[in-house]
Formats: C-alpha cells, sequence, structure tokens
C-alpha cells in the first residue's frame, strides 16, 4: 500500500483499510453543518458569575470534574445498554455463491444478511461471505464452512466453528472475541488470525498479527504473530511453532503432542526437539515446560535458560514445581505479548461459561 493513500486518498489503498472506512462510513455526518442564529446575553448566567468568582486553579478542576462525571455516565449507559447492532444480529455480506443463514440464502442479489444469536451460517463449495463482528471487526468465511453465532455485544462475542476456514480480523481491545471449535477456544487478543476445522474436529490456528489465546480445559497455548498450533479433540492445543522452523523440528513436535507413543519415544522426540531449537523457538520450549513428565522438566529449563535467561526472580525450583508467577514472568521476558491480558480474559470467559452451564 502506498502510504499517500492514508494522507490524501492518492496511490494504491490496502484492502483492509478500504473495509474499515466501509464499515465506519454510516457513522460520518451526513448533510450541511445547521446554523443557529446570533444569541444576544442580557443577563450573565449565573453559572458564569460562579465561575468567574473562582480561580483559574479551580475553574480546571471543576471542568475536570464534570469531565470524569460526563464520561462516567456514557460508560454506565453503554454497559447497561449494548450495541444496536449484537440485538438484531451481525451483518452477513456474500461475496461469492449462495452463503445460507439457517435456510436462508444471504445476498442473492448482492444484497446483505443478518446472523442472530443462534444462528448457523454455512457456505457450499461455491461460496464466501464476510461478517462483521458488532462494529469491532470481521471474519472472512470460505467455502465448506460452518459457523453459529453463540453471543454477540457488550464485550463478548463469541462464534462456534464447526467446519471449515476463517479469517479473524479484530481491532478491539482484547479478549472481546472468541472461537469455539471441537477441539478448543481460541480467544483474540487484539490480532488477525486464520483458524480451520476438519470433519474430525482437529484444528490449525495460525496467527499474522498480535497474538491468540488457544485453550482446552487446563491445556492452554498462546500463539504469536507468525507462529501456528495444531489441536486435537480430546486432547486440545499442541505446542505453537513459528511457521519457519525446520521440517524436522515441526514433525518431531507433532509426534510429541499427538502420536500414541511409548514413555521411550515421547523422550527421543523431546531431544530432538530441544537439540534443534533456536533462539526464536524459546516460544516452543516455554509450552513444553508444563507439557513434559516431571523427570524430564529440568532438561526443558536448562534449553530455555540457554535460549532466554530467566528474568530476576525466577528460580528453577520454582519452574520446576510450575509456579504460575515464574511461569509468566518468563514468558513476558520472551517478548511476545503481556500475558496479563490472558489472565485477566481467560478468567471473564471461563467464568461467563460457568455462570452459563
Amino acid at each position: 500500500m502506498n502510504d499517500d493513500y492514508l494522507w490524501d486518498g492518492s496511490g494504491e489503498p490496502d484492502p483492509e483499510i478500504q473495509k474499515l472506512e466501509k464499515t465506519l462510513a454510516k457513522f460520518g455526518h451526513q448533510g450541511q453543518a445547521p446554523e443557529f442564529p446570533e444569541m444576544v446575553v442580557t443577563r450573565r448566567p449565573r453559572i458564569l458569575q460562579w465561575g468567574i468568582g473562582l480561580r483559574w486553579p479551580q475553574v480546571f478542576a471543576a471542568a475536570a470534574a464534570l469531565i470524569l462525571l460526563i464520561v462516567a455516565v456514557e460508560i454506565l449507559r453503554w454497559a447497561r445498554h449494548p450495541a444496536a447492532n449484537s440485538g438484531s444480529g451481525w451483518e452477513v455480506e456474500r461475496v461469492a455463491g449462495t452463503p445460507r443463514v439457517e435456510s436462508n440464502a444471504t445476498g442473492k442479489t448482492g444484497g446483505n444478511g443478518k446472523l442472530g444469536i443462534g444462528q448457523t451460517l454455512v457456505t457450499d463449495s461455491h461460496s464466501q461471505a464476510n461478517i462483521t463482528v458488532a462494529e469491532i471487526g470481521t471474519v472472512n468465511v470460505e467455502p465448506n464452512t460452518r459457523l453459529r453465532l453463540v453471543d454477540g455485544g457488550a464485550g463478548h462475542n463469541r462464534l462456534a466453528l464447526e467446519r471449515g476456514t476463517i479469517h479473524a480480523f479484530i481491532w478491539a481491545a482484547p479478549g472481546q472475541f472468541a472461537v469455539d471449535t471441537p477441539s478448543a477456544i481460541a480467544v483474540d487478543l487484539g490480532c488477525r488470525y486464520t483458524l480451520q476445522v476438519d470433519d474430525s474436529g482437529a484444528g490449525t490456528l495460525r496467527t499474522t498479527l498480535g497474538w491468540v489465546g488457544f485453550k482446552l480445559n487446563n491445556r492452554e497455548a498462546f500463539i504469536p504473530a507468525g507462529a501456528v498450533c495444531a489441536t486435537r479433540p480430546k486432547i486440545g492445543p499442541g505446542t505453537p511453532y513459528f511457521d519457519d522452523a525446520p521440517k524436522s523440528f515441526c514433525e518431531a513436535l507433532s509426534k510429541f503432542d499427538f502420536s500414541a507413543s511409548t514413555p521411550e519415544e515421547r523422550s527421543a522426540e523431546l531431544d530432538k526437539i530441544l537439540a534443534e531449537a533456536r533462539p526464536r523457538d524459546a516460544l516452543t520450549v516455554w509450552h513444553l515446560l508444563a507439557r513434559v513428565e516431571d523427570a524430564q522438566r529440568g532438561r526443558v529449563y536448562d534449553r530455555l535458560a540457554s535460549l532466554v535467561p530467566p528474568p530476576a526472580g525466577v528460580t528453577r525450583e520454582g519452574i520446576l514445581s510450575l509456579n504460575q508467577k515464574m511461569l509468566d514472568a518468563w514468558w513476558n521476558q520472551l517478548d511476545l505479548g503481556d500475558v496479563f491480558l490472558w489472565r485477566t480474559w481467560e478468567r471473564s470467559w471461563s467464568q461467563e461459561k460457568r455462570a452459563g452451564s
């Protein structure tokens, strides 16, 4: 994209920028600004009389208090009344073929449809669609995909991807968008990613911007930009790795995560992974700390420490006992995203899920 487009509209536009402009266009002012008759003040309002009697520091303090009050009222009003878009469903734009919401064809003549809470969107082998996610992002739906809108609005926007491929681009604050799959839940932490699920329920998540939290029960994975993570039913997310990792490294990791191997075979695969790990692969080695047997954790610790030394306050004994605060501190040392975001929003999603069960 030519940067001049962002300033004066010249040059080649970026498709994502055009899509964002289209989404925000409906909020633009239409028509000319109104003209108001001139007012002649014959008597000084009491508020001005009060203000003139104050010193400037007092005036600024009063103005600041008034602004804070207005902001607080607006936040409360927003929290009690979710966006109108969430109540009527999410907009579905036909891209190709005939996407269907329930049994209804969407946009046969190029128009848009709505995906309501509890409804399912299906694309066949010739269909594609775009979904506007409650004005916080977009989801591109590829052919042969089936998904359902689970929840929308008030900071909790959730899809269930049963099969197929989606490309999500979310520009809201972290944690406001999640996607359930048959083998894990993906929680957006401010990012762009692709999520694929096959007919068996196995899936793959690939992040291209920001990072994503991926979880099943107590098994969790963090996937930063440029990384990939596979997932399997009844197992959950595997160990994430960067997509430029050597083929032999990736194959050993897949066997370690998902193959029905003997303890000796798993130990041999772990040796291959640790031996081939590059400094960049500290991402993978950090995740292995919580996935290996107790007897193997010391080997993983030593390899990670050689790639990225542990920060102050993180001890070998603490890591070997899986002290969560120390693990989180070492993750933050990798500079791949602040784990505090995940801990905050994962707790929120988990509490909501328990309340709804």
